[in-house]
């Protein structure tokens, strides 16, 4: 299994995120129990740029990863605007020698 880091840009509809929001974090709970999820959570919001996030996955292949994230509550509700699913190869860090040592 490969890392891939995902990045979420979310659409302007707040309140339907909020509605959604539970819905969402079950759904990568879910993935975060069974070792799909390693990191996930929001950017802080800015101005200049639409709200988003990022997603520490592991997985076969993007096109795996771009298929099981079709079930996220918040793109089924429209609520992600794009998504962009990059394999990801660590070389340094302490993530890299400790919890992510397993994974490269």
């Amino acid at each position: 299994m490969s890392l891939f880091v995902v990045h979420y840009t979310y659409s302007d509809d707040t309140a339907a995120r909020d509605e959604h929001r539970s819905a969402h974090r079950d759904f990568l709970g879910a993935l975060a129990a069974e070792g799909t999820v390693l990191l996930s959570g929001p950017y802080a919001t800015i101005e200049e740029a639409p709200d988003a996030a990022l997603l520490v996955l592991r997985g076969d292949s993007a096109a795996d990863l771009a298929e099981l994230l079709r079930e996220d509550p918040f793109q089924q509700q429209g609520l992600v605007e794009q998504v962009a699913i990059r394999e990801w190869t660590p070389v340094l860090g302490a993530w890299f020698d400790g919890a992510l040592a397993d994974e490269v």
